[in-house]
């Protein structure tokens, strides 16, 4: 019976939640574009696919009967992988396998341009973390 409370007392407990990291661009979306895919590269990855969310925010928009993108038009999300930094976050638990690809997007956010991205609260994800920080920070320099 214990155990049983134990389980639910952890169920019911909150976990710690993801968030979204921005740090404030210099420039245009389609300025940060150009650099964002070059810190990707300068970190030795190949990006996989690149996301028009603006586009699409865009265009999904006017068939709606909406204003423009809260993202504005040149939002787009960057998604790629690390062999050596996801052997390492799914050696520390395979779930994580959940999270790869990982993103940095570029958006205009209020009238501010921003490169950002997901910034996980599971501990084993720490080496995703370090690695986006370090892509998003070496881009908005």
């Amino acid at each position: 019976m214990r155990h049983a409370f134990l389980a639910l007392a952890l169920l019911a407990a909150p976990a710690a939640a993801d968030e979204i990291v921005t740090i404030p661009f210099d420039g245009t979306a389609d300025d940060a574009d150009f650099v964002v895919a070059s810190a990707i590269e300068a970190e030795g990855l190949v990006i996989d696919y690149v996301s028009n969310v603006g586009e699409m925010m865009e265009r999904t928009g006017a068939d709606l009967g909406l204003g423009p993108s809260p993202v504005g038009a040149g939002a787009r999300s960057y998604l790629f992988c690390s062999a050596t930094v996801s052997r390492a976050v799914m050696e520390a638990d395979p779930m994580n396998m959940a999270h790869c690809p990982y993103a940095i997007f570029v958006a205009e956010i209020g009238g501010e341009t921003v490169v950002g991205h997901k910034r996980y609260a599971d501990q084993s994800m720490a080496p995703v973390n370090d690695l986006l920080a370090r892509i998003a920070a070496g881009a908005a320099e």
